[in-house]
């Protein structure tokens, strides 16, 4: 019996083990556009909804439309916000596509895999 328990709990960590690296090789192809060359514009946003929309629309016009052509990405964070900031990201993150909305432990996984990716 004990060799049971010890077998279905070396297999469930396996497993779990597995399915963590499929989830971060996808996770990396996922983010195949960041280099390691260029700069990449990182905010950290907590309880903003007031506002973080217009910060990041003047943002994306300078980006988009002024003299900002070296930054390759905006990469936003949110540190778990508890009003309707993480609603507003996600709607500027799908409008613009050089927008890339994470929370903070996917931002530091992305910024970790910079050099991996390049």
């Amino acid at each position: 019996m004990l060799n049971f328990i010890l077998n279905l709990i070396l297999w469930t960590l396996a497993l779990y083990g597995l399915f963590e690296i499929i989830k971060n090789v996808i996770y990396i192809f996922t983010y195949t556009n960041l280099k390691a060359n260029g700069i990449y514009l990182i905010v950290a946003v907590k309880n903003q909804e007031d506002r973080i929309e217009g910060f990041l629309r003047s943002i994306l016009f300078r980006f988009l439309y002024g003299k900002e052509e070296y930054i390759k990405d905006i990469i936003v964070t949110d540190l778990a916000s508890t009003d309707k900031t993480s609603e507003i990201l996600n709607k500027i993150g799908k409008d613009y596509e050089c927008v890339k909305v994470t929370n903070w432990r996917e931002c530091k996984q992305v910024l970790d895999n910079i050099d991996e990716v390049s």
